[in-house]
């Protein structure tokens, strides 16, 4: 659904199915995995009527003003379509210099996985330990940072060959991660955002977020993005572009017409879950949870 005051608690956990406390934490490499058979779907192939206004820049997110009381509404203008493997339950997408990587989530299913971000086909993927729950995901230098849910782990890849560097133990659930430059920014599905060293993952800092001047609920994937942290929202199709310093929601993305999309393509389609942005052509890629589609989009104020 899609609000424009407070964001409506709908769920009471960050995943679909129980996640148990786990031992021992080993990972297996396994062969990759093919996407789900889909129709070619490059350039404008769904409907024109998602095609929302012009910006004036033409800019991915357009510049919104921190200093007004009311958020900003804004719609995601579709300029491509890409296959998306509809096995994989999206908790974690991101893009960098050029290359895609998604952890998907559920357990006994999750894995970290480089995607070939033009076509969508799955280039290498390793498995998580089978009583892991996969959440979260950023990169920081050569590493890859992956979150799991309830195991209170971060598992620390080498972005090279996926191999297995280190853990980092935390407190809490994991849902999301990003990385402003200085700091990873994680939401563990409350109304709160901290601040961890990106070198130790220890706790540096938390931040309330807050809509109209009530908590916002239920973050989940993370994306940051020129000084915002932009943020699904648990069982909406709503994201957050939230200022980190106060915690304050400055806009929000109705993205109710990619999950409607989604479900006439694939009815297996669930949540909207995924962002990443993409530096080179100042675009955001935007998925969900057995999505059949990656939308290509920048955002729009809405009329």
């Amino acid at each position: 659904m899609a609000t424009t005051g407070l964001v409506v608690v709908l769920a009471s956990c960050g995943s679909s199915s129980e996640e148990p406390q786990i031992g021992a934490l080993e990972t297996t490499t396994t062969p990759v995995a093919e996407p789900s058979a889909l129709p070619p779907t490059t350039g404008n192939a769904v409907s024109t009527s998602l095609i929302g206004p012009p910006a004036p820049a033409e800019a991915g997110l357009p510049e919104l003003d921190a200093s007004q009381e009311s958020a900003i509404r804004l719609l995601p203008v579709i300029e491509q379509t890409i296959p998306h493997d509809t096995g994989s339950y999206t908790q974690g997408l991101l893009i960098e210099d050029g290359h895609m990587f998604e952890s998907a989530g559920q357990t006994g299913q999750s894995n970290l996985r480089e995607i070939d971000p033009v076509t969508g086909e799955v280039i290498r993927r390793v498995d998580n330990d089978s009583a892991v729950f996969a959440e979260g995901l950023e990169l920081v230098g050569d590493r890859l940072i992956q979150l799991t849910w309830r195991a209170g782990v971060a598992y620390v890849w080498d972005v090279e060959d996926f191999a297995l560097l280190d853990t980092y133990r935390y407190d809490g659930e994991g849902w999301g991660l990003c990385f402003d430059g200085e700091r990873l920014v994680m939401s563990d599905g409350s109304a709160s955002l901290t601040f961890r060293d990106p070198s130790t993952f220890e706790p540096i800092g938390q931040v309330g977020v807050t809509l109209n001047g009530r908590p916002v609920e239920r973050l989940n994937e993370l994306e940051c993005v020129g000084g915002y942290v932009l943020a699904n929202v648990w069982q909406t199709d709503e994201i957050m572009v939230i200022d980190p310093g106060p915690g304050r929601v400055v806009g929000h993305v109705d993205g109710s017409e990619l999950k409607r999309a989604a479900d006439a393509m694939y009815e297996g389609a669930e949540v909207f879950n995924g962002i990443a942005y993409d530096e080179s052509t100042d675009r955001f890629h935007l998925t969900g949870k057995y999505w059949p589609l990656t939308f290509v989009v920048r955002f729009a104020a809405a009329p």
